[in-house]
């Protein structure tokens, strides 16, 4: 067996080995790393200067400033004032607070970026309102869990950011823009599914909301998703950048929540800041641990090994992207989301640029086939925190996903095969 060939032997199993060891996925990233380093005798130095390059990017910064800009808003009482304009819209029909929930995790998503924030801050409110109102527990979660998933698509989604440093610098914004139509495709389409299963069993519609209510809602509804606005429409303009957009949405953020909305005193700003420095520092360590991975990739020459495999197999384009999605689907059972991107990108993005798939494209295509994958157990970090409020075991809240799933499913492969769907928005304000 040649170096090379034992070289990537030792790099995927104590990789896996690692993984089922249950080490943090930073962890194995680096671990990984430095024992196939050690084989092949390189300087231990490398794996430094590689982290050390991997976090050398200005697109980084806008990492934290959404961070923040997201726990700031969470903490403020935002879920609840947009689940307050959510049902202002749809509530009265029948199943509203399904409906409900589908559009308010749209809405919090524009603002935290996060699935599992989506998840936590609209479920802990919408969930117990549901099962109050009589609908089955386990729908609520299967729903929740779901719709938490717009997150992830929706800018700003922090997903978009790391696929575009692993892309080796697709542009953020493009990702941004591309990231709107195909949120609002599956925002309809969960809300259609909610809407059949609503009718199929009867479920309540909303209550009523004086009409006294509605300018107080309205006006805070859309202070509320102003950050969002304010990232989506300096982007649109070309006034700022995505990095630009981030801190400007942070101030925002901070204005409105200690100064206009008042539901959290200021001290607790450094409850916040300790929160977001937590996240932000293990985001940073996944990030540099990854860049070396990749750059052990590299070295391997596995990125084109993988190209050779799939073109190997068969030249049609239609069925390598059907056998990348699957096999991106099945990665999202047992790892998390921000690890494949930055492990997978690597390997796959030169199989599709052969292919002469657009990389914002595909960007879009992996971040919705992962966030997916944050839905299907082991690991199904949304689910968990789903089931967890909801007080409902996890084969319950899996099945209860499942029309849900398949129609999230349907949406993957609508976008995987109809490039304009994301394209045109970019192609249309950035000339892409």
């Amino acid at each position: 067996m040649s170096i090379t060939a034992t070289a990537t032997l030792v790099l995927t199993a104590s990789f896996v080995i690692m993984l089922l060891m249950r080490f943090p996925i930073a962890l194995t990233i680096a671990g990984s790393t430095l024992l196939t380093i050690m084989y092949l005798d390189v300087p231990w130095v490398v794996v430094g200067q590689r982290m050390i390059k991997g976090l050398d990017s200005y697109s980084l910064l806008a990492i934290p400033f959404f961070i923040l800009a997201g726990q700031i808003m969470s903490e403020g009482g935002l879920a609840t004032r947009l689940i307050n304009m959510a049902q202002l819209l749809v509530g009265a029909i029948r199943g509203g607070l399904s409906l409900v929930t589908c559009i308010a995790c749209m809405f919090f998503g524009s603002i935290s970026g996060s699935a599992a924030a989506d998840a936590s801050s609209i479920g802990s409110v919408l969930i117990p309102a549901m099962k109050r109102k009589g609908y089955k527990p386990e729908f609520t979660v299967g729903l929740t869990s779901a719709a938490a998933i717009q997150g992830v698509v929706m800018p700003p989604s922090h997903n978009m950011i790391l696929y575009s440093l692993a892309a080796g610098g697709v542009s953020v914004s493009a990702l941004f823009l591309a990231g709107i139509i195909p949120c609002l495709i599956l925002l309809v389409t969960l809300m259609t599914t909610a809407y059949i299963i609503a009718r199929k069993n009867n479920f309540p519609k909303g209550d009523p909301i004086p009409l006294k209510e509605v300018p107080r809602i309205m006006r805070e509804g859309f202070l509320s998703m102003m950050t969002g606005v304010i990232i989506l429409g300096g982007i649109f303009s070309g006034w700022f950048t995505a990095t630009e957009a981030g801190a400007i949405a942070c101030l925002y953020a901070f204005i409105l929540t200690f100064f206009v909305y008042k539901d959290v005193p200021l001290s607790h700003s450094v409850i916040i800041l300790k929160k977001t420095f937590r996240t932000v520092a293990m985001v940073l360590f996944l990030i540099a641990a990854s860049d070396a991975f990749g750059w052990v990739l590299a070295y391997l020459k596995i990125p084109a090994m993988v190209t050779d495999l799939f073109l190997g197999f068969t030249d049609n384009p239609y069925i390598i992207l059907l056998m990348i999605n699957l096999l991106l689907l099945l990665l999202g059972a047992p790892m998390d989301m921000a690890p494949l991107i930055l492990i997978m990108t690597p390997i796959l993005y030169p199989v599709v640029t052969s292919l002469g798939m657009d990389p914002v494209h595909f960007g879009i295509v992996m971040i919705l086939n992962l966030g997916i994958g944050l839905l299907t157990p082991p690991v199904g970090t949304v689910l968990f925190v789903g089931c967890a409020i909801g007080k409902v075991s996890i084969d319950k809240g899996a099945r209860a996903l499942l029309p849900f799933f398949f129609a999230m499913i349907g949406v993957l492969f609508l976008l995987t095969y109809v490039p304009q769907l994301s394209l045109w928005l970019p192609n249309t304000f950035l000339g892409k």
